[in-house]
């Protein structure tokens, strides 16, 4: 179902970009809705709404900062450069995710899996060097978002305490878009006002318009509310391979409906890369496995 809503969400996300580049003003949409979504759910009681007192906030507002951070700067990627692209990029998740859990938290990553790294890194290089829609500004948002993502995973297994992942996800929602709108209104406002609704409006009419910006905030909370759902359930770093399989979906799906060109090298780097994140999992998977028999060895 994650992968599902998040192929949509993209595609959808991408038609916007082409007739609307505004992805300040589209970041904060997509938490309106979801926090309107959420809101709905709490006032029916599905589900009941946690308490929230101030140490939970205090351990909640760097998980939003690093999510709003990460999620404008996904959208100002997806509206610079191919979806495609974005998305091998963002296929180095788990190198940061495994640089942050040696360096900041003080695990101990072993050799093989920085080794199964490489792959990854190669491929997503391959594929940047020849990517026919590349820009900086794609770029480097694109990677951005990849430090961002990674903290707020971080920051969001400490904050898992006592509190179910939908509402962790609901407070996280609403304090992101208090982030949120502050650039939106100074870096687009203006531009917004004097022509960017019009313009909007004017290609595609005001109904559709209206209901694209709907859709794809809600596809947007889905997706989102299932990866939560998925993170309470496992370790960051399978989190962050889950992440990686999904996007050889989004990959695929974008290239096919939106017929993006890919050069050969781009094609071969993207496939080099998602063969380093299969690798990487299954070492991570075994040591896992391990992991829980010596637990269970010496429990018994």
């Amino acid at each position: 179902m994650w992968y599902f809503l998040n192929v949509i969400f993209n595609i959808l996300n991408k038609k916007v970009y082409n007739y609307f580049p505004y992805p300040y003003f589209v970041s904060v949409i997509h938490l309106v809705v979801g926090v309107a979504y959420c809101l709905v759910s709490w006032s029916v009681g599905l589900p009941k709404r946690a308490p929230i007192d101030k140490e939970l906030l205090i351990l909640l507002t760097p998980v939003a900062f690093c999510h709003a951070l990460g999620h404008v700067m996904s959208n100002v990627s997806f509206a610079a450069v191919a979806v495609s692209f974005t998305h091998t990029i963002k296929a180095l998740e788990p190198f940061f995710n495994a640089a942050a859990s040696q360096f900041v938290l003080g695990h101990q990553i072993p050799l093989s899996l920085w080794l199964s790294l490489a792959p990854v890194v190669i491929g997503v290089s391959m594929a940047s060097l020849t990517e026919l829609s590349f820009n900086w500004t794609g770029f480097i948002s694109a990677m951005i978002s990849n430090i961002a993502f990674t903290y707020r995973s971080i920051y969001s297994k400490k904050a898992m305490t006592g509190m179910d992942s939908t509402n962790v996800y609901a407070y996280i929602s609403i304090i992101a878009l208090f982030f949120c709108l502050p650039p939106a209104i100074f870096i687009e406002g203006p531009q917004l006002m004097q022509y960017g609704f019009r313009d909007a409006i004017a290609k595609v009419g005001l109904i559709k318009f209206l209901s694209d910006l709907f859709w794809i905030g809600m596809f947007y909370h889905l997706y989102n509310q299932l990866a939560t759902n998925t993170l309470e359930r496992v370790a960051p770093l399978t989190h962050a391979v889950g992440n990686v399989l999904k996007r050889v979906f989004v990959i695929g799906f974008s290239i096919v409906v939106f017929g993006n060109k890919i050069s050969t090298q781009t094609g071969i780097g993207t496939a080099i890369a998602i063969a380093g994140v299969a690798i990487y999992s299954l070492i991570k998977a075994n040591m896992e496995e391990q992991k829980r028999k010596a637990a269970l060895s010496a429990a018994s």
